[in-house]
């Protein structure tokens, strides 16, 4: 049995962060000695390296918990899953160390990958589950079969243009984790056409208000309902960094303007953008 102070010597952990743990119920201790000081065995020293492993991902502590006061979970399960993390995040090393040797070299490319070949296929694999029957049948239509498509995926979401994407993806977010996890868990697939069909029909209303001032209260109101339905649709919690991209593509996009104002009359486009706009940059309720 080891004390505190010969665990917090042996792992760099301080002895106030060893007693935060225990606080916590994150590590208790083996035992007490009789004068009332913390005692940890080797079993403890192990719950302890699982923990410090995954704090080198920054993952807190109440998910580190959790994670550990899983009864489903063995200590394999858990050190295969750090073992993922880790050789995810030495592969990420792996290539940021080859940019800087090419920029050493005078060829000048930085990676800036978002999201890893590993994370790629883990989110293929969870759309591909939320398919529907009908769905997978389009895919195979157009791409001969499902590893076809699969195939098309990897090419197109590795590409330097999609990797581009995904990193305003992520700003929308607002972390890498909550864009993950919106992308592995899609809404339902009889709810996802209801809240495209609602946002339709606000931008109909939208389009029918179209020469009223941007700033008048039924425009907003209509803007406020749009903002509503997409934070169901995309999952996010705010979505004003995404629809001011959004607000400046319809002001400034030609090709956006032709199509859309096909649809919803001419100059349509431009005010949804300018109406967009005014609603994030002065409505009080902004999340922004």
């Amino acid at each position: 049995m080891r004390t505190v102070k010969e665990i917090s010597k042996l792992t760099g952990i301080s002895v106030r962060t060893l007693h935060y743990y225990d606080e916590i119920g994150l590590l208790k201790p083996t035992d007490k000695s009789e004068a009332g000081y913390r005692l940890y065995d080797d079993k403890a020293l192990e719950a302890l390296q699982q923990i410090l492993f995954f704090r080198e991902f920054d993952i807190s502590l109440k998910e580190i918990k959790t994670v550990m006061d899983n009864p489903n979970l063995d200590k394999n399960q858990i050190l295969q899953m750090q073992k993922k993390m880790l050789v995810a995040k030495k592969e990420r090393m792996e290539r940021l160390i080859a940019s800087i040797d090419d920029i050493l070299k005078g060829e000048n490319q930085m990676d800036f990958e978002v999201f890893s070949k590993t994370e790629i296929e883990d989110t293929y694999r969870s759309m591909v589950s939320n398919m529907s029957d009908e769905q997978r049948a389009i895919f195979i239509e157009h791409y001969g079969s499902m590893e076809g498509f699969e195939k098309h995926f990897m090419e197109s979401a590795s590409s330097e243009g999609a990797q581009k994407n995904f990193q305003k993806v992520v700003e929308w977010y607002g972390s890498k984790e909550s864009a993950l996890e919106a992308s592995k868990n899609p809404s339902n697939s009889e709810i996802l056409p209801a809240y495209q069909r609602r946002i339709e029909a606000v931008m109909k209303k939208l389009a029918e208000k179209k020469g009223c001032d941007v700033h008048s209260f039924e425009v907003k109101e209509l803007v406020g309902e749009y903002d509503f339905v997409s934070k169901q649709l995309y999952q996010m919690d705010d979505v004003s960094k995404m629809l001011l991209e959004v607000a400046e593509l319809y002001q400034t996009n030609q090709e956006i303007q032709k199509v859309q104002d096909s649809i919803y009359g001419e100059g349509a486009t431009e005010f949804f953008g300018k109406a967009i706009e005014v609603f994030y940059q002065h409505d009080p309720f902004s999340n922004k």
